[in-house]
């Protein structure tokens, strides 16, 4: 029986793509990438929370007043990327971060507008990936149902064909539609409401909460 430090060895990275390149045009804001929380800006906690749930490498996707998120946040640590055609929704933030990220990782796709994001969801995903597989965090709605939301776990075999696809503002939509039955939900509810940050109305998710 292997040692952990031989699992650790043959196991699979992941790395974290964080998109954050969107203008906050709803919100009204600016960037979202850079609304105070916790005492820092949103970008930079949650690359954070990526690298503490697990992952070995964050590759931030920029877009919308990229000089002023980089002049005004602490990103060294991770990979930075700039999507200069940002504006044209997210799929081609989606593929500058796959294309950015390991060749060999498995790729956890979490968005910049989801305060909620915590490591122990980050981790609970990473645990419950299985080979060629996509793992996708899933929330409750108020019936009790699951709905898939994000983050969501790319198997390294299916990332280059999740990229290719990512369009518009879709980033994985198109392959997760014709390829349900490789979807795992992984129930976060317990964590999260997984709710997207939108509209002035959502502005309560930046509370102040634990570190």
């Amino acid at each position: 029986m292997a040692d952990s430090s031989e699992r650790l060895t043959t196991s699979t990275p992941t790395t974290a793509v964080l998109l954050a390149a969107g203008a906050g045009t709803r919100l009204g804001l600016g960037p979202k990438a850079l609304l105070p929380f916790r005492g820092r800006t949103l970008v930079e906690v949650l690359a954070d929370v990526l690298i503490d749930g697990g992952c070995r490498d964050v590759v931030v996707v920029l877009g919308a007043d990229s000089a002023r998120v980089r002049a005004a946040t602490d990103l060294r640590p991770y990979t930075v990327v700039e999507n200069p055609d940002w504006a044209t929704g997210m799929g081609g933030s989606f593929r500058a971060g796959v294309a950015a990220a390991a060749p060999v990782d498995h790729v956890l796709i979490a968005l910049v507008d989801q305060p909620g994001l915590s490591p122990e969801a980050v981790a609970r995903l990473v645990a419950a990936h299985r080979p060629g597989r996509v793992t996708a965090a899933a929330y409750r709605d108020a019936e009790g149902k699951l709905q898939r939301g994000h983050p969501l776990l790319l198997d390294a075999g299916l990332r280059a064909e999740a990229a290719e696809t990512a369009t518009g503002d879709a980033g994985a939509r198109a392959f997760l539609q014709a390829h349900p039955d490789l979807v795992d939900l992984v129930d976060c509810s317990d964590l999260s409401g997984g709710e997207d940050l939108d509209s002035p109305d959502q502005l309560h998710l930046l509370d102040p909460g634990p570190d």
